[in-house]
């Protein structure tokens, strides 16, 4: 049987349209301007080490030690009022309940992001320890340590195991894993950029490119 592994951003939460904006305003902060399609490009399943990373060199020094917890502050307070699941997430997941098909996430945001968003769409439960981090490895994406880990954890073989992803670090750690990849395209953060980023998914290994979850089982396994 097969076991189902989600990203979580840009995937059963419709977040990073928030997650992102939020990290442009940290950033800028520091006199780092980046555009729309390069935070994209850069920071779609990225980790907080990896985006810190990415701060100190552009400023050549280090960072506040507030960083994280500033624009968490922010991105946790918009969480709580805003953020809705992903169209289709919930029958989704209940159609995958009712086929006995074990899912799991494998985030590139931390255990306390994690948390706070779950909680806010009303998923805490369903996930409750069978939500991993990033933070729990020692590599994150597109390195395939997440994804390995994550499969440990549900006991599945990483040849049984199909990963839905919206950023190409994933799907990248994902044919690093030994696990096949279907990229999303779906999230509101990639309004008017669906095509050249399904193109960049395919390009990096994803087997397909959905736009809408309703064709997950299908793409996934063919049939239910």
């Amino acid at each position: 049987m097969k076991t189902v592994i989600f990203d979580f951003d840009g995937v059963i939460a419709d977040s990073e349209i928030i997650a992102l904006a939020e990290l442009q305003v940290s950033l800028a902060e520091y006199g780092i301007t980046v555009d729309w399609n390069t935070l994209l490009e850069k920071f779609l399943g990225a980790s907080v080490k990896q985006i810190i990373a990415f701060a100190e060199a552009r400023i050549d020094g280090p960072v506040d030690p507030d960083f994280q917890k500033d624009w968490y502050a922010r991105l946790f307070e918009r969480y709580r009022r805003e953020l809705k699941p992903m169209p289709g997430a919930e029958a989704m997941l209940d159609r995958l309940d009712a086929a006995g098909i074990d899912y799991c996430i494998a985030s590139g945001g931390s255990y306390k992001r994690l948390g706070v968003a779950l909680q806010a769409i009303g998923f805490a439960e369903r996930f409750e320890g069978r939500a991993f981090s990033a933070e729990s490895v020692e590599h994150g994406k597109p390195a395939p340590d997440l994804f390995l880990y994550a499969a440990e954890k549900r006991g599945a073989p990483p040849a049984d195991c199909v990963v839905l992803e919206d950023a190409i670090a994933g799907v990248t750690g994902a044919g690093r894993a030994g696990m096949r990849a279907i990229g999303f395209v779906g999230g509101s953060h990639l309004e008017g950029a669906r095509s050249p980023h399904a193109e960049r998914l395919r390009a990096a290994g994803a087997a397909t490119v959905l736009t809408g979850l309703s064709g997950f089982e299908a793409a996934a396994f063919g049939a239910v």
